[in-house]
């Protein structure tokens, strides 16, 4: 089982406002993972997009927040997004962020046959958020995610996605790395440390 536990903090000035992630099968995994190796400072907002079945409620951040000492919730219209809160896709409705820095819900046709949609959320935190947005493609089948992170690395931001040995399903990470879209390519277990000291301008890591 994976642990809830603090994380040392380090204070530094955030170089990146907003991670966006995003996964499908096997990612309560991996998003645990990720989460459970955060600080409680994390100078962030993340949001993430995890396909779900959208006939069943999520317990998604309930689950999470047994996991991290981030807070956890799941999305709603209008919320406003803040460092060192996680904010997860509600099933069945599209997840973006807008210019004033609030959430936008969407019941809008399905992309890829999805919704949420990565490719969405992506797509519209490059657009608000610059270069200041990391993307992070994690397990999962399809190509979700690749479109967007052509999106994020456009603006100037960063895309990060798990490698394939640590991959449950390959299809998600696997699509970004052949769109020529990745920035980094890590192993699961490796993926806090860097993203923390990545967004917190802790450490500059040579590209991949």
């Amino acid at each position: 089982m994976i642990e809830k536990k603090e994380v040392p903090k380090v204070s530094r000035k955030a170089e990146y406002d907003m991670v966006v992630a995003a996964a499908s099968a096997g990612g309560l995994k991996a998003i645990s993972v990720v989460l459970a190796g955060l600080p409680s400072d994390f100078p962030a907002a993340i949001l993430v997009v995890q396909h779900l079945d959208p006939r069943h409620p999520s317990r998604m951040a309930d689950i999470l927040s047994k996991r991290t000492v981030l807070k956890v919730k799941q999305a709603e219209e209008g919320d406003h997004v803040s460092p060192g809160h996680v904010y997860i896709a509600s099933p069945n409705f599209h997840l973006m962020v807008n210019h004033n820095q609030r959430l936008n819900l969407s019941d809008s046709e399905r992309i890829h046959f999805l919704r949420p949609c990565a490719d969405l959320l992506f797509e519209s935190a490059a657009a608000v958020y610059k270069h200041r947005v990391i993307a992070l493609v994690l397990t999962g089948t399809g190509s979700d995610g690749a479109r967007g992170a052509k999106a994020i690395r456009n603006a100037g931001g960063k895309v990060i996605v798990q490698d394939k040995e640590t991959s449950d399903f390959f299809g998600m990470p696997g699509s970004v790395i052949k769109a020529g879209e990745a920035d980094y390519i890590l192993p699961l277990e490796e993926i806090s440390a860097f993203l923390y000291a990545v967004v917190s301008g802790s450490e500059t890591i040579e590209q991949q």
